[in-house]
């Protein structure tokens, strides 16, 4: 049976507000040590630091009294595609000199290696995707917006234009849920008409593939025209690219914020030194 419900998975743009220490964080720190969290996921190549901030990930979405279910929904449509990756990182990986075979069978040839870096890219994987969601769901848009300006702020003194890469971000992240409400509506519109959609098992990429283009070629002509109205309501309230404008919204700091900031230093400072340690020493 086909399963239509496209938007339910969509987590990132989306703000659940709650009553939490992560909800009430200062939008500028909570960004910070997001970048930070990001950095030691994408650069530490140990597997017990990679599955060591994964669980840290997890307790930080209960400390946010967010639904682990709903964490969970972002990673379940690209599930497959993830599984299939792995197995080809196990199965191509080059061993290394002191890789242990656990299989060797003609072509095949499965070593602790390609295993190690397979629980690596999972892990950064789920890591990197609930440190999204945490974020988008635990700051409001325009909060998560003014913050990404305020920081970003020193690279006007080099004519970088921020504040128009902030609108773009800002633009880009807001079109997500409403792209994916739109594919639901394709989606429905065109079985009534007949198409067949997500009756292929999930191995066979192929047929999914093709069923998928009924959709595309709508879907980004509705993002188009989205497109074209949003910059003429944007023109009509007087936007201009580029002049400076002010805000009604300002931050301020508090304790917990320095605390927050001063713990996803020091967490991510024993990952590293865990994982280079030996080479500083």
């Amino acid at each position: 049976m086909a399963n239509f419900e496209v938007s339910k998975y969509i987590t990132i743009g989306r703000y659940i507000p709650r009553d939490s220490f992560i909800h009430r964080m200062d939008p500028r720190v909570k960004l910070f040590c997001f970048v930070l969290w990001i950095l030691a996921v994408s650069l530490l190549p140990s597997v017990i630091v990679q599955l060591g901030l994964l669980v840290l990930t997890v307790c930080l979405f209960a400390m946010a009294k967010l639904p682990m279910g709903y964490g969970m929904s972002g990673i379940r449509p690209v599930l497959p595609i993830v599984i299939i990756v792995l197995l080809f990182e196990v199965i191509f990986a080059r061993s290394g000199p002191n890789a242990t075979v656990l299989i060797h069978a003609g072509w095949l040839k499965i070593t602790t290696t390609g295993i190690l870096l397979a629980v690596i890219s999972a892990a950064r994987f789920f890591t990197i995707v609930w440190l999204v969601s945490l974020l988008t769901l635990t700051t409001s848009l325009s909060n998560l917006t003014h913050a990404l300006e305020r920081l970003m702020s020193p690279l006007q003194a080099i004519r970088v234009p921020v504040r128009d890469m902030v609108m773009m971000f800002t633009i880009a992240l807001r079109f997500v849920p409403l792209l994916a409400e739109e594919a639901e509506r394709i989606m429905k519109a065109q079985a009534a008409r007949g198409a067949d959609f997500g009756t292929a098992p999930w191995w066979r990429i192929d047929k999914r593939t093709r069923s998928v283009f009924p959709i595309l070629v709508p879907l980004f002509i509705g993002a188009l025209q989205r497109g074209e109205t949003l910059v003429l309501a944007m023109e009509v309230r007087g936007y201009r690219p580029g002049e400076a404008r002010s805000s009604y919204v300002s931050f301020s700091g508090r304790r917990t914020d320095v605390v927050a900031l001063l713990l996803s230093i020091v967490v991510i400072a024993i990952a590293a030194v865990a994982t280079w340690g030996w080479k500083l020493v």
